[in-house]
């Protein structure tokens, strides 16, 4: 029952969102996806079956004018990513700092779980031993289960712990200190080694970088660590990823929104990047390009208006370190689906069509009649409009489209969604 009231609640706030302009989750941008797929499917075959699954790291950026798509696309890639078992993170610039790396990393690492991550990998020792997760009652040890089947022998114990310094310690993709911490975990979920809850507690308040962790502590457990800060946050992430992959995920999926709040000079949002922190914020990205490589199944996808592109003296083009790396060396009439920029203006001028828009309204339409809203229809004649209108002004075709479909909507309707919501 509970379950039917939370998806009234995410159905109402879906609805709302789209009501104002706004991306709804991922799963409904999926279902109501027209028209950019060209450049999702795209992306979803060449990186996330292939290129990433099999090691790789990317980072793309995608952009375009104010009601393009951006948020809408980064949606469908996130649910892309999670019907192919990838872990997805969401982050928003609005919301969480990007000037200092370590602040992303503990939040990718909030996000994704650990302890959820370890207890996969756990389950992938039970499997490399011979023996079927399923198969252990709940609430009970991979040892004790053993000890139950009266085979918690020696040999099985010294196996047990041969398979958690192969899977970490011996991984040189794992920071020595993250790696130790998660097999140290990992053998608390199995059971051996035993690992006390004061200490499990420990070694977690370590990795999420909480102040006021004792260092003697983690020395008696092992660990030299460092304190975690904008440069070996990289190096944890790294090691996070890798931790994601031997718990059977074919990788980590990072979407950042709402990079233009950067520009935004008012006081009255939730963070105000100052000159310093936007300069810092490009010199984060272009480290993380730096080290991209040495990083693997990871792909990161940043969104933002053009105007961060553009803007004089305070967008990226003012930060030449970065530009450097990200502008599309070959530029061509045709939409490149592989340039590190996606312009999604340029996608809508190459790939929208009349039958598109037709297409993207009566998708729409139907997604409100099921929520009880009433849209407008779009005819032919709208849609090429609509199209010539996105061709001149300010605002994408996507946005036009929207608003197009929604004038259907009696005001009382919509603010009885908006107070529902």
């Amino acid at each position: 029952m509970e379950t039917g009231v939370d998806q009234e609640v995410l159905g109402n706030e879906n609805l709302q969102n789209l009501i104002n302009g706004f991306a709804p989750d991922a799963a409904t941008c999926l279902a109501l996806s027209e028209g950019v797929q060209f450049l999702s499917d795209f992306w979803s075959r060449h990186y996330l079956d292939q290129y990433i699954r099999e090691g790789g790291s990317k980072i793309k950026f995608v952009t375009g004018r104010t009601g393009c798509g951006k948020t809408h696309f980064l949606r469908v890639m996130e649910g892309k990513a999670r019907e192919k078992g990838y872990k997805v993170v969401s982050i928003s610039a609005a919301k969480t700092w990007l000037h200092d790396f370590s602040i992303i990393y503990l939040e990718v690492l909030r996000q994704v779980s650990i302890m959820d991550v370890l207890r996969s990998c756990a389950n992938s020792v039970v499997r490399n031993m011979g023996y079927d997760p399923a198969e252990i009652p709940e609430g009970m040890t991979f040892i004790d289960y053993l000890s139950q089947q009266g085979m918690a022998d020696a040999i099985q114990r010294r196996e047990l712990r041969v398979q958690l310094k192969t899977m970490f310690l011996d991984n040189p993709l794992l920071d020595n200190n993250f790696a130790l911490s998660c097999s140290l975990i990992t053998g608390g979920i199995l059971g051996h080694p035993v690992l006390e809850d004061a200490n499990r507690d420990l070694l977690l308040g370590y990795l999420h970088g909480e102040p006021g962790i004792k260092t003697a502590l983690l020395r008696s457990l092992g660990l030299s660590p460092d304190k975690l800060n904008k440069y070996n946050a990289r190096h944890m992430l790294r090691s996070l990823s890798e931790v994601i992959r031997l718990g059977g995920s074919p990788g980590l999926v990072v979407t950042v929104d709402q990079m233009d709040v950067m520009l935004n000079r008012s006081g009255m949002q939730e963070l105000h990047y100052s000159a310093v922190r936007r300069q810092d914020t490009y010199e984060s990205i272009r480290l993380l390009i730096d080290d991209i490589d040495t990083m693997h199944n990871v792909m990161f996808i940043f969104a933002f208006d053009r105007d961060l592109l553009d803007t004089p003296k305070v967008g990226i083009m003012s930060y030449s370190a970065l530009m450097m790396r990200i502008q599309n060396e070959i530029l061509s009439e045709r939409f490149n689906c592989f340039a590190d920029i996606a312009n999604l203006d340029d996608l809508a001028r190459q790939q929208y069509d009349v039958q598109t828009v037709l297409k993207m309204a009566d998708k729409l339409r139907n997604y409100l009649e099921q929520h009880q809203c009433q849209g407008r229809s779009v005819t032919g004649e709208d849609a090429e409009k609509l199209i010539h209108q996105a061709g001149s002004g300010t605002v994408g075709l996507a946005r036009l489209v929207n608003r197009a479909v929604i004038e259907g909507i009696p005001e009382e309707k919509i603010e009885e969604v908006n107070a529902d919501a």
